[in-house]
């Protein structure tokens, strides 16, 4: 009996030192679900049961790891951080501070994708490529950019800082800092050149082409005077 409560201890000590050094050294990201994410209670939780920052955390390892040029093992590993997460992100990608990437399951992270900081994802979110080329095939996200859920950003393409993409948008083409894109394809509505509030507001979101259906109502209406 003895030596089972001594293993159990030992397994205990180790299990909250981990998750100490884990909670150490990814202080930045754990803020940023706090920031972000108005469901989150307490450090235990966030730790835990946050599939967005569990997969965080297997990228940063396998990044490092890809860095000393270590064959195959990072993107073993980070298959296995999929299994677990249902979010793939690839070792190559260049990824800033305080990712938050919301929900999670079915984001995908290509290889050559660079993200910047503060940036928050939602679930079913694609950093793709197009095609077969070789070099840089993945988006450029900046500072600042909220990317709605089941959203497609696909290419060399860049997304401006304090960019909004709506849930669904499909986005094939550069899109300027400050603006908002939805629908497919993906379509930029500025607003008057004031960085968006990043919030989780989904409602106040401008639809360009409702905007465009208004303008030919009104253009009608006056037509008929």
């Amino acid at each position: 009996m003895t030596v089972c409560i001594r293993v159990a201890l030992n397994i205990l000590i180790a299990f909250i030192l981990f998750w100490t050094l884990i909670a150490i050294f990814f202080r930045r990201e754990i803020k940023a679900v706090f920031d972000r994410d108005p469901a989150a209670v307490s450090y235990f939780e966030v730790l835990l049961t946050y599939s967005g920052l569990h997969a965080i955390i297997f990228y940063r390892i396998t990044h490092w790891l890809r860095r000393f040029a270590i064959p195959f093992f990072p993107r073993w590993l980070s298959q296995i951080a999929k299994f677990f997460t249902g979010i793939e992100i690839h070792p190559a990608a260049e990824i800033g501070d305080r990712l938050f990437i919301d929900h999670g399951m079915g984001v995908v992270i290509g290889e050559t994708t660079i993200i910047g900081n503060d940036v928050l994802l939602y679930q079913g979110v694609t950093l793709g490529g197009t095609g077969l080329q070789k070099g840089k095939r993945h988006p450029t996200v900046g500072n600042n950019v909220v990317i709605g859920a089941g959203a497609k950003v696909l290419g060399n393409i860049t997304i401006g800082d304090n960019s909004y993409i709506g849930a669904n948008a499909v986005v094939i083409k550069d899109v300027p800092p400050n603006s908002t894109v939805v629908g497919v394809p993906g379509r930029v509505t500025k607003q008057d050149g004031k960085k968006l509030d990043i919030s989780l507001d989904h409602i106040h979101v401008l639809d360009p082409i409702l905007q465009e259906l208004d303008e030919i109502r009104k253009k009608i209406e006056d037509s008929k005077k």
